[in-house]
């Protein structure tokens, strides 16, 4: 069976369906691990890191999603 490469790297069903010799032959992802631990993520708000204040998330009003116009 031929292993489709890029789906291996983004589906976690399909690659539960390979064998430990398929999964030892993916070239590594390009992408890098795409996990985060716990202390990263609770660094990250809205895509803003906030070193500062690791404990803290940024509060987005709904303003934040309107058109600048619908906002004066």
């Amino acid at each position: 069976m031929a292993i489709d490469i890029a789906r291996a790297w983004k589906d976690p069903e399909y690659r539960k369906t390979l064998t430990p010799e398929q999964l030892a032959s993916l070239p590594p992802n390009p992408a890098g691990n795409p996990s985060l631990s716990e202390e990263d993520l609770g660094r990250i708000a809205g895509g803003i890191a906030r070193p500062e204040a690791p404990d803290t998330m940024l509060q987005c009003t709904l303003t934040c999603t309107l058109p600048v116009n619908v906002c004066k």
